[in-house]
């Protein structure tokens, strides 16, 4: 029987970070509680689904668990979908809570947004200020990773002409762009390093010690925690460390962090981080959050010259106009969802298939894989190459070839300084069986020289 409305299980759910998300009436599946133990789900009608029993996630290897987790997920049969690191899927627990908040947000309208929204949006701020480690002051919802990050770059005022700002080749395309614009409007320098190939965390911190003396007046310093191009694990922490007596800021691109590994802001010990919510978190699109830490928000120019909030908000740094507030209102119940399966859990599962794939092709002639077997420097993203195959057009090639010949998709990356790779993401609705598939498909190809 339904609470006294439908608007107050929905206001109630949302704020509670959807401790009652159910599954649509016709799909038969399992939700995971907090201890890591599947139990049965109730749909939405209120119809229990058929008992499937309970059962432990905390084998990564053990198929037969994990392929119930992955039915949660309503996959496309066109391909072996192994490029999961553009976005993440919604869970359907979790797509069945958005249609509804998009049913509430459309139907309400106004009525809603003015008087009953407000409430919520402090309510998931504080559910991702919570997911993150972080104070709610210290967090500002955005649409994105990128968005945060070219907030927090393009309106730092520390720098003037004369000093340098700092970044690395395995950067993010678009945040070096943002880097590059700073020192065009201030008149400061970029100095740009090349991540070790191979790489180990001795051969990475030093490299940023060497850049960080060769260049005594850097202000800025951008770090990718997990590299969108190779799935390295940068050692923030570490690197932070080399900076920080140094009199030198850091922003951390954690677009591919949170929700791949486990993880919190003070693990990173940043000034500043930009986050996403729909990779690995599972959130719609166009869901991410601005991480100022607190003592720091001063460096950080308003948005705009926005005067919508006190200059002492974090809000004030962050102005994108009307919120899409279905987006905002499933947060918590993606975080939820991932909570419930358990983010060591998840780590556990992606590793395991990440490595079992390279394993397999590691020391096969011809491949390259780019991303070292180091526990502290992996987790499901991994990028290989072939030998002599570093240009965008051999890779793009590869990438098709898998495609069109063996039925997996993954994605050409660019902008490495010894060439583009190939780039693979597995994730919680794959199997060891397309992780088998993806190297048997790498081992052909190498073998045709």
């Amino acid at each position: 029987m339904m609470p006294t409305t439908r608007r107050d299980f929905l206001r109630d759910s949302a704020l509670l970070g959807a401790a009652g998300m159910a599954l649509p009436s016709d799909l038969l599946a399992s939700t995971p509680d907090a201890s890591g133990t599947l139990a049965s789900v109730v749909p939405a009608t209120a119809v229990p689904a058929p008992a499937v029993g309970s059962f432990s996630l905390s084998d990564p290897a053990d198929e037969s668990a994990w392929a119930k987790v992955a039915a949660m997920y309503r996959v496309t049969d066109k391909v072996t979908n192994m490029e999961a690191g553009y976005w993440g899927l919604m869970a359907q627990p979790v797509l069945a809570r958005y249609h509804e908040h998009i049913d509430r947000m459309n139907r309400d309208n106004s009525y809603f947004a003015r008087r009953e929204y407000p409430a919520l949006f402090r309510g998931v701020r504080e559910k991702v200020a919570a997911f993150v480690g972080a104070k709610p002051s210290e967090i500002a919802l955005s649409r994105g990773a990128t968005e945060a990050l070219q907030a927090l770059i393009g309106q730092y005022n520390r720098v003037k002409a004369g000093d340098t700002i700092m970044y690395a080749d395995l950067d993010y395309n678009a945040m070096q762009w943002a880097m590059n614009g700073l020192a065009q409007r201030t008149g400061a320098t970029v100095a740009r390093l090349d991540i070790p190939e191979p790489a180990s965390r001795e051969n990475i911190l030093a490299a940023y010690d060497a850049a960080l003396r060769a260049n005594p007046r850097t202000k800025l310093l951008l770090l990718t925690h997990c590299n969108n191009k190779t799935g390295l694990l940068l050692p923030v922490k570490d690197i932070v460390a080399l900076a920080r007596p140094r009199g030198v800021d850091v922003v951390v691109d954690a677009a591919h962090s949170f929700g791949q590994v486990p993880l919190t802001v003070q693990d990173l010990d940043a000034e500043f981080i930009g986050l996403n919510l729909h990779k690995w978190i599972g959130a719609p699109v166009g869901a991410g959050a601005m991480y100022i830490r607190e003592g720091h928000l001063d460096k950080i120019d308003r948005a705009h010259a926005d005067e919508s909030a006190p200059l002492t908000s974090i809000d004030s740094r962050l102005h994108t106009g009307t919120t899409n507030f279905a987006t905002v209102m499933t947060i918590p119940d993606a975080i939820a969802f991932q909570e419930s399966i358990g983010l060591a859990n998840k780590a556990a599962r992606v590793r395991y298939l990440r490595d079992r794939w390279v394993k397999a092709v590691r020391n096969v002639p011809g491949v390259d894989v780019l991303t070292p077997d180091d526990p502290h420097l992996t987790g499901a993203i991994t990028a290989f190459r072939l030998h002599g195959r570093g240009t965008r057009e051999a890779n793009s090639g590869i990438a098709r070839t898998l495609h069109d010949e063996f039925g997996v998709f993954t994605f050409q990356r660019t902008g490495l300084a010894k060439g583009d790779c190939v780039r693979v993401t597995p994730t919680l609705y794959n199997s060891a069986a397309d992780a088998d598939k993806l190297a048997a498909a790498i081992t052909t190809i190498a073998g045709r020289g």
